[in-house]
């Protein structure tokens, strides 16, 4: 029984642990996904710049 605690606190606390240790450095989705958030943003402020609100 003791040992079933203990195996199920372990898988918890990496299961917790192990976004913490994800990588830092972005790939080339994420740099992707932020340059096209970008674009809609530029666009949804020149939209409202050209419509006046």
């Amino acid at each position: 029984m003791k040992l079933a605690k203990r195996l199920v606190i372990a898988l918890m606390i990496l299961s917790l642990a192990l976004p913490l240790m994800a990588c830092e450095k972005e790939g080339p989705a994420e740099e992707a996904g932020r340059k096209i958030d970008k674009a809609m943003d530029d666009a949804k402020n020149k939209a409202k710049e050209l419509l006046g609100d």
